[in-house]
């Protein structure tokens, strides 16, 4: 029983970690990646699409994107889509290409981004630490009802506690490579 709490405990806050990659990924760098458009919905006959089930998007060198409709009709629904995101792109249509250059980070966005980045990772930490909470929770429940010592309680106690610090560890890792990619110029 005990086990199972943990290894739920395990899965789900690496469900948070990888959550705080996503998030970590629509954080724009100076690096043009095709991931920074996976927010952008397109209007494709009524309904809003995601723009990499419309295009195909690649990278054409480090500063620049290249979105290819698959249909002609869609370049200007792309162009335009592309422009209401909050993303701060202006894309340059050259006949069914679009390209998509991006702007060099000042210092200032790039301390902006490193904010957003930090209330990323607290969020996540946040998120393990609830997780931590929902499996003591668990296991005390489990010695209310007797089916467990109080050493064993203890016992799981400890090693969720360890499962925790890793997974924050872990976090913090992750927000010190991200702060690193940002201040890169």
């Amino acid at each position: 029983m005990i086990n199972d709490i943990k290894a739920d405990a395990e899965s789900r806050m690496q469900k948070s970690l990888e959550a705080l990659a996503n998030n970590f990924g629509k954080i724009r760098t100076g690096r043009a990646h095709p991931s920074i458009l996976d927010s952008v919905s397109v209007n494709y006959y009524g309904a809003d699409t995601p723009l990499n089930q419309v295009a195909n998007v690649s990278v054409l060198d480090a500063r620049t994107l290249s979105v290819s409709p698959w249909e002609k009709p869609m370049v200007p629904e792309i162009e335009k889509a592309i422009m209401k995101s909050d993303l701060g792109l202006n894309p340059v249509t050259t006949g069914e290409l679009i390209r998509v250059p991006m702007p060099p980070l000042t210092e200032e966005t790039r301390k902006g981004y490193i904010k957003q980045a930090r209330a990323e990772a607290e969020n996540a930490r946040i998120s393990i630490r609830n997780i931590r909470r929902d499996a003591n929770a668990d296991v005390k429940d489990l010695l209310k009802e007797k089916e467990i010592t109080e050493d064993d309680d203890r016992r799981a106690q400890d090693e969720i506690q360890k499962i925790t610090d890793k997974f924050v560890a872990e976090v913090d890792k992750a927000l010190s490579v991200k702060e690193a990619d940002l201040m890169e110029i």
